[in-house]
């Protein structure tokens, strides 16, 4: 049967769409991320616990005393963890996502609701975007809205839009028949009809809605954590990224506390608006005396002065104490002047280490950097689009070379700064008869016939399927099996506490050559290269916008001693405190940030020189 090639349609309507429809797509862009950046502000402004009284008075209200004292318990936990700020991240992209997605929904489940002919092409609609795996829509929204936020609240909104719409037209449908016809004969027009009967009625089916809407966009918003939307879905995914369990347990934890609150909420405020349903809580209140210290609620005037007063007295700390956590590092020389600087980071521990030194070197230097975790794919997209200036992991030439060659045009090489870097499949040191790969022909069976690789994105993936095997004729016997980088190391790690034979994908320089005894397997016929250099790349145009940093960065090298003494440093620090590691490998080695970053004769006229680099989001 010939192929139908439904990939290259669809890779020729994104290109014109990109050609012609870029006006649409930069509009939209636009107003998302003035939407989410102003519901951000609102929930960073107040101090953490004030925001959470204020949230637990919205619970006390809905729900009763003690929905608000958990509320505020939940909050005051992941304040604790320090994940607050990131919280508030998630909900705001949340928030974002779902009434954008009932702005959409709720017309269309109407129109379905009065149309059957609207209702049978809505409906498998709905169900091709139900069941496509939520991760691809994330290609798209990256394309055509760059990375970042408004790429997340895009794919976010997309993959909860059908709850909204079936429930919308479930509710409408619901009404009894003979209410509408009564309604109608006494000369209601439909639009009153609507408006005053069947929504009112509809509201309890229609809250469902937006109760699942606002379920499936917080899943989403962790996925939508890949293409730099940071968040608690950054969270999760620096501790896939770094086989963290501790960061990956508290944001889950995080992201259920959020969710817990928005579905009791939102359930509760659909009893609320709905007419019937005040009259069943009230029934409910009315019968259950013996609860009333628990259940009780307050009066909502009550409940808004509580809001009031509360919102009041943070606006009043956030004027008196503002600049009080504005304290800069940048006592070595204020060459930045606060120029933004956005570096792009693939959670790879060279990068995470090079990324957390720039960092703290700029900011030293006056510059206002901002990280970001990607996939290598979305960096690279990043990267070339503009919305990141800089990231300092990019293996070239051999590794990223299928990046280079799509987004090469769109780049600066700042050169390299380490190498020459080597890849290798790796096993224990325990395997006494395999050294070299010509050693793994025959011995299928000893490994299960797998090499357990990285993500299938990682060039190193394609140079061992289409060359390394072949060279070697192991094509025919083993399987390599995709994974990622973290359950690559959880594998190596199992096998290696069992001493059972594994063969993983695996690359120098890392940390885990130092945590396990290892071998790396000779390759006697050249066929992974001679080995990458780990170099800089910029976006088009950083050189002439940033010609200080450019600079810098053009001329940063690191010994390996340096950098796996940073990478262990960072190890050893945890989640969340890169940049503290960072600060306590410079005590250590104070000639670094001179070396890597000298302060230019005349600095500040210099620095005024360097135009904004920055991606303003």
């Amino acid at each position: 049967m010939p192929r139908i090639p439904l990939g290259d349609w669809v890779n020729s309507t994104v290109d014109w769409l990109l050609d012609h429809m870029a006006w649409l797509f930069d509009f939209c862009k636009a107003v998302l991320t003035g939407f989410y950046g102003g519901i951000n502000a609102v929930l960073q402004a107040p101090q953490p616990l004030l925001l959470a009284g204020i949230l637990a008075v919205l619970a006390w209200w809905l729900r009763g005393t003690l929905a608000g004292l958990l509320a505020f318990a939940g909050f005051a936990f992941i304040d604790s963890m320090g994940l607050w700020s990131n919280a508030m991240v998630t909900l705001a992209l949340v928030l974002v996502a779902t009434i954008t997605a009932l702005v959409i929904s709720v017309p269309v489940g109407i129109w379905a609701a009065r149309s059957d002919r609207v209702s049978s092409f809505v409906r498998p609609v709905l169900d091709f975007m139900q069941t496509l795996p939520a991760m691809v829509y994330l290609i798209p929204a990256i394309l055509f809205f760059g990375t970042g936020a408004p790429a997340g609240i895009v794919a976010t909104l997309i993959f909860a839009l059908a709850p909204g719409v079936r429930m919308t037209e479930l509710g409408i449908r619901q009404v009894d028949k003979e209410l509408v016809e009564a309604a109608e004969a006494f000369g209601t027009t439909p639009r009153n009809t609507l408006l005053r009967v069947q929504l009112p009625l509809a509201l309890p089916t229609v809250m469902a809605g937006v109760n699942q809407v606002i379920m499936l966009g917080l899943s989403m918003a962790a996925i939508a954590g890949m293409v730099g939307t940071g968040g608690l879905g950054g969270d999760v995914n620096e501790a896939i990224g770094q086989l963290n369990v501790g960061l990956g347990a508290e944001s889950g934890v995080a992201i259920v506390i959020l969710a817990i609150y928005l579905d009791r909420m939102t359930s509760a405020l659909g009893t609320e608006v709905s007419p019937l349903g005040r009259r069943a809580a009230a029934k409910a209140r009315a019968a259950a005396k013996g609860l009333r210290t628990w259940s009780y609620r307050p009066q909502p005037q009550i409940a808004v002065i509580g809001v009031v007063i509360l919102a009041l007295v943070s606006g009043g700390l956030g004027i008196l104490g503002g600049n009080g956590d504005s304290a800069t590092t940048a006592s070595d020389g204020d060459v930045g002047k606060g120029k933004k600087i956005t570096i792009g980071y693939i959670p790879w521990d060279e990068g995470v280490a090079s990324t957390f030194l720039w960092k703290e070197i700029l900011e030293r230097r006056g510059y206002e950097v901002k990280v970001q975790q990607f996939e290598a794919g979305p960096l690279y997209t990043a990267l070339a689009q503009g919305s990141v200036d800089v990231q300092t992991d990019a293996w070239l030439p051999v590794t990223h070379e299928q990046y280079w060659k799509k987004y090469g045009r769109k780049l600066e090489d700042l050169g390299s700064w380490y190498g020459p870097t080597s890849l290798e499949l790796t096993v224990p040191a325990y395997l006494k008869d395999v050294d070299s790969l010509e050693d793994l022909k025959g011995k299928a069976s000893l490994f299960g016939g797998r090499i357990t690789g990285i993500e299938s994105s990682a060039g190193m993936m394609g140079l061992l399927k289409d060359k390394v095997l072949k060279d070697y004729g192991l094509d025919k016997e083993y399987k390599v099996v995709d994974s990622s980088t973290p359950a690559m190391l959880a594998e190596l790690k199992r096998a290696y506490n069992k001493k059972e034979p594994v063969v993983v994908t695996l690359w120098s320089p890392h940390w885990a050559y130092s945590d396990y005894e290892l071998k790396k397997l000779k390759d006697p016929k050249g066929s992974w290269g001679t080995g990458d250099g780990v170099h800089t790349l910029a976006r088009k145009g950083f050189s002439d916008d940033a010609p200080v940093v450019s600079g810098w960065l053009k001329n940063f090298r690191m010994s390996e001693k340096q950098l796996t003494s940073l990478e262990s440093e960072i190890n050893k620090a945890g989640k969340g405190r890169q940049q503290d590691a960072v600060r306590t490998w410079l005590k250590e080695n104070p000639e670094v940030v001179d070396k890597l970053a000298p302060i230019p004769a005349g600095s500040s006229a210099k620095g005024a020189g360097d135009h904004s680099a920055a991606h303003m989001e």
